[in-house]
């Protein structure tokens, strides 16, 4: 049923953005604003709280507990865990957004800085750091550790509904299940669509650069074809091959391509913007978190922020579901650690390096990069490669990479659309998968007909909603589950301790005894 209906409402929009792409994205874009101006707040809330949460949980009594059990190991070395969790989470976003969101703040930049300043300069990386550092991350691992708890430590099917089985109780498995589990679903497709849409603007950025061909909506589309061929044929093989092996080649090619830019490009000032970008971060985290503008008319946060945290949340079902698949014995530290931390850290260092040289190559005018902006934002990387050495040697590891990310993003996805959509636990069936690839590829079409970036953004925010709400009861029942598990384990640990000490006290006993009847025969011998 979930499948079903899940299928159908996905089939549906790919109808009405395909037949109607204008009106369909005037009210896509008449939701959103309604949606901005009532409740816009709560997604800044919501991931607040699930941020402080997780630090909660990593460093409080919960953080021994192991997913899986006590005895649980690892199935994954920590550098392939660490290399496919960070490629399905933000891989294409990374690429994307690297060198053209700084240049973006740069020139528009929040809180009324005047545009291209140096603040202006300051902000627009602090903001960058904000977008794609704790918070997202936080959102991944919060629905990531409740989902894999309730799989491998109570037995679940690794679906949504599972997670609510505290508060809800056997309706878990009921019609209520299902409704969450639908909108989870869809929820997920949309936003995997929508980071589809992102690789697939910029990938044909990058063909247009290369190879001169015209980046229209020919293009885009037989780029989703081809894409489609390849994540579906990961897919197939499994993640203990495909899908580890792209996320492990892929890794190391981004890394290539930042260590490029980070020796070609200005590498003092880089280092200066990661540190001085770093503090400032931290500095003002809890007032960048809850920050709206309610006293002026601006829509920065709104087209900005919250249009981040909704694309979060809604790739929150996903990418938690394949991070719970590949975290089975690790403690509830090292995951929170793992998934939060370290990529927060690697995530920060790449817009240091692509957007250090971006906004530098700015302000000292090796490239007009605003004006690239104002030709769409997937031009701006390739634009600062220009003003690169070696820049068509840059450029061809970029496509690459953004191919690779395109398709280790989808076929994880396809995955983990077709496990939650299936009601029994293992590797779903293969015309599911195929659904499931079919159904992403025709929603990041059908989107990128409809409105290209902007129905994209819009469709994300008001599919992330629901999901939002769902976090909060996420947080409650996890909460109980942890409880009682240290509860249980300490009563263990307490059991057993107690059985030691009884056996110590018996085995003292039972010395003092020998010792005393020894000494009695001695007593004996010699009188």
């Amino acid at each position: 049923m979930v499948f079903r209906i899940s299928i159908a409402l996905v089939l549906l929009l790919v109808l009405l953005a395909g037949v109607a792409p204008g009106p369909f994205n005037s009210v896509v874009q008449s939701i959103l604003g309604e949606l901005i101006r009532g409740i816009g707040w709560l997604y800044l809330l919501v991931v607040f709280l699930a941020l402080v949460f997780l630090m909660y949980l990593a460093f409080g009594r919960f953080g021994n507990l192991r997913i899986g059990g006590e005895d649980a190991e690892p199935e994954f070395s920590r550098a392939s865990w660490m290399s496919m969790l960070f490629a399905a989470g933000m891989g294409i976003g990374l690429v994307f957004w690297g060198a053209a969101e700084p240049i973006s703040h740069f020139s528009k930049p929040p809180e009324g800085i005047a545009p291209q300043s140096m603040d202006a300069a300051r902000a627009s990386m602090r903001y960058a750091f904000f977008h794609w550092g704790l918070h997202p991350w936080a959102i991944y691992a919060l629905i990531g550790l409740a989902m894999a708890w309730f799989q491998f430590n109570r037995n679940g099917r690794g679906l949504v509904s599972d997670m609510l089985q505290p508060i809800i109780g056997r309706h878990h498995r009921g019609w209520i299940g299902k409704v969450v589990n639908v909108a989870a679903v869809v929820a997920t497709a949309i936003g995997v669509a929508t980071t589809l849409g992102f690789g697939t603007i910029q990938i044909g950025a990058g063909v247009e650069r290369i190879f001169g061909l015209h980046a229209g909506v020919p293009l885009q589309l037989t780029i989703i074809a081809v894409a489609f061929v390849l994540y579906m044929a990961s897919t197939l093989s499994g993640v203990d091959k495909g899908i580890k092996w792209l996320s492990n080649f892929n890794l190391a090619l981004a890394a290539l391509l930042l260590a490029l830019v980070l020796v070609l490009g200005p590498t003092g000032a880089i280092f200066n913007t990661f540190t001085t970008t770093l503090g400032s971060y931290l500095n003002q985290l809890v007032t960048m978190s809850l920050r709206m503008s309610p006293f002026s008319s601006s829509t920065w946060v709104a087209d900005w922020t919250i249009f981040y945290w909704a694309w979060w949340i809604s790739w929150a079902p996903f990418v938690g579901s394949f991070i719970a698949r590949i975290s089975r014995g690790r403690s509830v530290r090292e995951f929170v650690v793992g998934v939060v931390l370290a990529p927060t850290l690697l995530g920060f260092f790449w817009f240091s390096v692509f957007g250090g040289t971006a906004i530098w190559s700015q302000i000292f005018g090796h490239a007009d990069l605003v004006q690239a902006l104002g030709n769409g934002y997937e031009t701006v990387l390739f634009t600062l490669f220009d003003s690169m050495p070696m820049p068509l040697l840059l450029s061809c590891i970029a496509l690459v990479l953004l191919m690779i990310f395109f398709v280790t993003s989808a076929d994880s996805a396809v995955l983990v659309l077709a496990s939650m959509s299936t009601d029994e636990a293992g590797d779903p069936p293969l015309k599911r998968k195929l659904a499931w690839g079919v159904g992403i590829a025709l929603i990041a079409g059908a989107l990128l007909l409809a409105g290209g970036l902007d129905a994209l953004q819009g469709m994300i925010t008001i599919a992330a909603l629901p999901f939002a709400l769902l976090m909060v009861l996420v947080m409650v029942s996890l909460y109980r589950v942890l409880d009682e598990e240290y509860t249980r384990e300490r009563r263990q640990a307490l059991r057993q301790r107690h059985m030691i000490d009884a056996w110590i006290a018996r085995e003292m006993a039972a010395q003092e005894e020998t010792q005393a009847e020894a000494e009695a025969a001695r007593a004996q011998d010699q009188g």
